[in-house]
């Protein structure tokens, strides 16, 4: 079995020489576009749960006092 000296960190995916004894820190953009990897199902339903709520009692609701919201701050 061939086993590869770089192997992915934990928390941000960026792929470390294990073989070298040396720190490693994640940099913030990293981190953040691995948690985003992660999400990317959830992300992608996100408008149909959106306007699958909007269609409920509650979503419209919400619509309409969001536009009376825009109205009186005019």
């Amino acid at each position: 079995m061939f086993v590869s000296r770089y192997m992915p960190c934990e928390r941000c995916g960026e792929s470390l020489d294990r073989s070298i004894d040396a720190p490693h820190e994640c940099a913030p953009d990293r981190l953040v576009e691995f948690e985003m990897f992660g999400l990317r199902e959830e992300i992608a339903e996100l408008d149909a749960r959106y306007r699958s709520y909007l269609r409920t009692p509650h979503g419209r609701f919400e619509c309409w006092l969001a536009a009376r919201h825009v109205r009186r701050s005019r």
